[in-house]
């Protein structure tokens, strides 16, 4: 009983998150994270968690473009790569 009501609450926040990303984003944009989501689910929901915390700081200034969106996951994506350097 227990994990549905886990489950219900996971849909409900992904629910809340999507529309709040649709509030926030272009369409362009909205549909450029979706697709993201399919290709690396990963990167998208650090872009989702980024996308979320300058709006609840109050950062956002209209909504976010796909420029602003690709700029965004870049930075997110060019973070993740590193190299070990062995002497």
């Amino acid at each position: 009983m227990n994990g549905e009501l886990n489950i219900e609450q996971m849909k409900q926040i992904e629910e809340m998150k999507r529309k709040l990303m649709n509030n926030i984003l272009t369409k362009e944009a909205f549909e450029r994270l979706g697709r993201v989501r399919s290709a690396n689910p990963q990167l998208a929901g650090q872009a989702e968690l980024y996308l979320l915390q300058i709006y609840q700081a109050g950062k956002i200034q209209g909504k976010i473009t796909d420029e602003k969106l690709k700029d965004v996951l870049r930075v997110l994506s060019e973070k993740k790569e590193f190299r070990i350097k062995r002497k």
